[in-house]
């Protein structure tokens, strides 16, 4: 490894998932929590191990910092014919308080056939899965068809700023020959009425992190103040935080709305999505926020004193709008807000749909069907947010792929940043196989 800067099927001779659990465990036991300021770790000690991972069986690896400790790590590996393609996984963690878990969210422990710890589901179980693959395929000679290029980046639960973006502002000729991209988030799997449907990301929603700011006139807090600063900026979350935003289908939605609706026996529309939705039984509240536009408020900021009504109020609402509705989502918040409410963007990236039916997809989707003939595959648009934003300016398709075949009362999307997040063991070697099986077709 070198420091820049400081700014298919299954063969014989491997088993793909022979270290996927226990790299998942060392991941994740290295503690590189993200708290979106100077604070933390940084990702320079994972960065590190993944390139000893990746030396060992022969691929180099270049290291690259945007500042001191976040570290980003490139490497090529196969010289087949045919673009690129680019897997990425990020290495950074959203923090967490070791006393509201049940376990050391550090630990990597196994506990009821699941692996624990903070990153088990975002991400270092896709990682762990793309160097348990790598390693296996490369210790065997059994390179995949087209070349392939790893990123594992840092900084990607702060924006991506200090990691993709960094990579894409300054080390671009690393990345733009790939002319595909597979991350985070797709892939797995939920129930519908017993059977289980494997989301492929093939959307996102644009991120609006906004700092909303109210300014009145300060004064003694025993007096009458009728341009009160925390007033004006209440009455706005408050609104934001009560509206209810109108359903508006995705192409990616429709597609995936109209497979549940063939297993209930109905047709999809607008007006039955919601009930649709329903369905996916634990995945329905994440599916919930791609039906529409979101605003939730976060943070609230404002006073210094008890008897003394302050100048400013701030508050920080993370708004998600749909591809295609970019414009009605800002046009409602000013609504929201009124006159007397401004707002500036903390981060600001745009939402991206990627086509559907590529041989990419069908890679994906053959993969899936061979390891679970049961199964069935289709596309959804993600409510959060990836480094898929930042590599697509380079001109990729982008695809979530991390497949695991999920236990039918998991409430998966309330582990993203949850408490007690954790992966189970057979997922991650489902997962493992099924992503080999992908290489080799891909």
């Amino acid at each position: 490894m070198a420091d820049q800067d400081q700014t298919g099927t299954q063969g014989p001779s491997y088993d793909p998932a022979a270290e996927v659990v226990e790299l998942c465990r060392e991941l994740i036991r290295i503690d590189t929590s993200n708290y979106g300021d100077e604070e933390g770790p940084g990702e320079r000690k994972a960065a590190e191990y993944v390139a000893s991972l990746l030396d060992e069986v022969g691929i180099e690896s270049n290291l690259y910092e945007s500042e001191p400790g976040r570290t980003s790590l490139v490497a090529r590996w196969g010289d087949g014919p045919g673009e690129p393609l680019l897997l990425h996984g990020h290495l950074d963690v959203v923090p967490a308080a070791a006393e509201d878990w049940r376990v050391d969210p550090f630990s990597g422990e196994i506990q009821d056939g699941y692996v624990w710890g903070r990153g088990a589901v975002d991400m270092k179980d896709f990682d762990a899965m793309a160097l348990s693959v790598v390693r296996a395929r490369a210790r065997a000679g059994v390179p995949p068809p087209r070349p392939i290029v790893l990123c594992f980046t840092a900084d990607e639960e702060a924006g991506g700023h200090k990691g993709a973006e960094h990579i894409v502002d300054n080390h671009a000729d690393e990345i733009a020959d790939c002319t595909e991209a597979v991350g985070e988030v797709g892939g797995f799997s939920t129930t519908v009425r017993g059977k289980r449907i494997y989301l492929v990301e093939a959307a996102e929603k644009g991120m609006a992190w906004m700092r909303l700011t109210a300014r009145g006139r300060a004064g003694h807090g025993s007096m009458i103040n009728h341009d009160n600063a925390i007033t004006e900026l209440a009455g706005a979350v408050a609104r934001i935080g009560a509206h209810e935003w109108p359903v508006r289908l995705t192409p990616a939605m429709e597609v995936l709305l109209a497979s549940v609706a063939g297993i209930a026996g109905t047709e999809a529309t607008p007006e039955n999505a919601e009930e649709l939705v329903s369905e996916f039984e634990s995945s329905a509240r994440m599916l919930g926020a791609v039906i529409r536009n979101t605003a939730n408020p976060t943070m609230l900021g404002a006073g210094y004193k008890v008897n003394v009504i302050p100048t400013e109020a701030t508050a920080h609402v993370d708004g998600r709008f749909l591809p295609g509705f970019e414009d009605e989502f800002f046009a409602t918040l000013a609504e929201l807000c009124g006159d007397n409410v401004s707002w500036e963007f903390v981060s600001k990236q745009q939402p991206w749909d990627s086509p559907y039916e590529t041989s990419l997809v069908e890679a994906m989707t053959q993969s899936i069907l061979a390891e679970d003939p049961d199964g069935i595959v289709a596309p959804y648009l993600m409510s959060g947010g990836t480094d898929a934003k930042h590599f697509r300016k380079l001109g990729m398709s982008s695809y979530g792929f991390a497949p695991l075949r999920l236990p039918r009362d998991l409430d998966f999307g309330a582990l993203f940043h949850g408490v007690d997040e954790r992966v189970p063991v057979d997922a991650l070697e489902f997962g493992a196989r099924v992503f080999d099986r992908f290489l080799s077709q891909a």
